[in-house]
């Protein structure tokens, strides 16, 4: 009704429960990530992969058939990965498993990184029935459109049934108090 005061509720979605998983459904994950030559380095340093192909920018022209550095995998992944979150595992009970992993291009700073993921599959708990697994693909690809990462993974989410007995939704999110 025009005029009308009436505020509905809304809440952006973090994951899915069982119940609103399609085999089929295809989640085009937004925004890119654009990766720059700090991301790179700084990842590497942390985990401790220190070849020169992804740090020696002078090794990498001379000594690569790239004649530049490359961007470590693992970063590329664990992008991908954590995009996929708010999609597919934001409510997830446990990451079972990662299936396969293939790097099928590869990046260099200032590509962006997009990412899309299919459900393959589900299945109910055989053990507990306020649960399911969800069988899923996610590809990664270059601002060009060149596929450049893909992993399947396993993930074990909650039925509507875990949540509400859980606290809803969003479950301890505080109510904010009345401002003077």
């Amino acid at each position: 009704m025009p005029g009308s005061a009436t505020r509905r509720s809304a809440h952006m979605q973090f994951g899915r429960a069982y119940e609103e998983f399609e085999v089929g459904a295809v989640y085009k994950h937004w925004p890119g990530k654009t990766i720059t030559e700090s991301d790179d380095h700084l990842f590497c340093l942390i985990t401790m992969n220190h070849h020169p192909l992804h740090l020696d920018a002078h090794y990498a022209a001379g000594s690569t058939q790239f004649g530049k550095n490359v961007v470590v995998g693992n970063l590329i992944y664990s992008v991908l990965l954590g995009m996929s979150v708010a999609d597919v595992s934001g409510k997830a009970i446990a990451n079972l498993e990662i299936e396969s992993l293939r790097h099928v291009a590869p990046t260099f700073h200032g590509d962006t990184i997009y990412g899309e993921t299919t459900v393959l599959d589900k299945w109910e708990s055989k053990s507990k029935d306020d649960r399911g697994v969800v069988h899923v693909e996610t590809t990664g690809y270059k601002q060009d459109g060149t596929v450049v990462c893909i992993f399947r993974r396993k993930v074990m989410v909650p039925k509507h049934s875990y949540l509400e007995a859980r606290g809803g939704e969003q479950p301890g999110r505080p109510v904010p108090l009345p401002r003077d």
